[in-house]
């Protein structure tokens, strides 16, 4: 192995564990109770929708991760479709956003420590960050062990779920559309956020054997196992508590568990959501980094940060700067209003993947793919086009503080570039 490569251990169960791990994360402990008031016994119904739109950009990322099977993913699919300072700009706001995101994971993480163990917010979340930073730069395959324990973990409370609900669930019309087809869309619109994370996996692309057998496998598996898990959820939750309880409990999972178990279910899945959020902030440290590496190595980022530990063979100075930028957001403490850019992100970001899966249909028509989407005519992909219009959708439901801010960090990002090819 050469000094300067990243070590391909995962093989595909680490890789897709990676996926479902991030897409399970903390969401669906929160969310599953506003959907319900929204699409009330149809609830269920919404997740599908919501899988079935995820499923559109996530066949768009297995056939591009094919292609260009690299770390720092979205910036190399769209500079090849269109330039390097879209890409750049693109690349800068998924650093942005997962910086945000592990620092408000840290915060949550800390809240629920704080509430069942006791010690001091502030201190818990930047021990977190230090702790799950190190243990980023030790090792991928390290990583990846206590990844898979602590996705076990998560996913043992939604099993848990299914299995008191799922007998009673003859209790229940499941067919019922309670608030109509408008309220079974409004809850799919909102539900899609749990199952955002599926995109992380093409950014660990270099550290995978076979990659592009590897990743749009994991991609589809991880999609497809936590659509598994969120429907029977979303059923079994509905046999333990009414629709209209589940919407005004502040912990829904455990209000429904308690139903069967008494106030035990509270403690068990508050421990849960510990496990839950610390590993939704490993996976988020380790994307981060691996995209600043990555945008280093194609020369978009100070040549430093694309260095690899002689050792440990993970990007040390990339995994620094994102422990270092993550630690300090987090005295803020109140992050909300920054922390809707992730989810505007994320929509822009696979805007731009579909549409790149497009562009590159045409722009390098001959170019090998192991893997290419279902339902084309002729060169065109379908499925990228739905993707592309849903996103468009889902962008178009934020409110216009969201965009101003997403706006201001961009034109910083260009700022960024510009300064960049101006002094080197």
């Amino acid at each position: 192995m050469k000094r300067h490569e990243l070590k391909r251990e995962l093989g595909l169960i680490d890789l897709t564990f990676y996926g479902i791990g991030i897409i399970l994360g903390a969401g669906i402990y929160a969310l599953i109770g506003p959907a319900a008031g929204m699409a009330g016994n149809g609830l269920w119904i919404s997740f599908i929708i919501a899988a079935i739109i995820a499923s559109f950009t996530g066949l768009s990322y297995a056939e591009l991760s094919t292609m260009f099977p690299k770390e720092a993913a979205e910036y190399v699919y769209v500079k090849n479709a269109f330039n390097e300072f879209i890409a750049f700009l693109v690349g800068w706001i998924i650093l942005v956003s997962s910086v945000v995101g592990a620092a408000t994971l840290a915060l949550g993480f800390a809240g629920y420590f704080v509430s069942v163990i006791g010690g001091n917010l502030l201190f818990v979340a930047i021990a977190s960050i230090i702790i799950l930073s190190f243990i980023n730069f030790y090792g991928i395959k390290e990583s990846a062990k206590l990844n898979i324990l602590f996705t076990l973990i998560e996913a043992s409370g939604l099993i848990m779920i299914i299995i008191l609900g799922l007998p009673k669930i003859t209790q229940v019309n499941v067919l019922e559309l309670t608030h109509g087809v408008k309220g079974i869309l409004t809850a799919a619109a909102f539900i899609f956020f749990a199952y955002i994370g599926f995109e992380d996996i093409a950014n660990l692309a270099e550290e995978v054997k076979d990659p592009k057998k590897n990743v749009p496998l994991a991609l589809l598996l991880s999609l497809g196992i936590t659509t598994l898990l969120y429907v029977l959820v979303s059923v079994s939750v509905l046999g333990l508590s009414d629709w209209r309880e589940l919407s005004s409990s502040e912990a829904p999972l455990a209000f429904a568990a308690s139903k069967a178990l008494g106030d035990i279910a509270f403690n068990v899945l508050g421990l849960i959501a510990l496990f839950a959020t610390s590993n939704t902030l490993l996976i988020l440290l380790i994307v981060s980094s691996r995209m600043i590496y990555g945008m280093a190595r194609e020369g978009s980022l100070p040549k430093f940060l694309g260095k690899i530990h002689p050792r440990r063979k993970t990007p040390h100075f990339a995994v620094l700067i994102v422990a270092v930028f993550s630690i300090l957001l987090t005295f803020f403490q109140r992050l909300e209003f920054v922390a809707n850019l992730t989810n505007f992100s994320v929509f822009l970001i696979f805007l731009m993947v579909n549409l790149s899966n497009i562009v590159l249909r045409y722009k390098k028509p001959n170019a090998k793919r192991p893997f290419r989407t279902p339902l084309n005519v002729g060169n065109f992909p379908l499925v990228s086009f739905f993707g592309l219009l849903s996103c468009g959708i889902m962008l178009s439901q934020f409110q216009k503080d969201v965009f101003i801010v997403g706006s201001v960090f961009l034109i910083i990002g260009a700022l960024v570039y510009w300064i960049k090819n101006r002094f080197t």
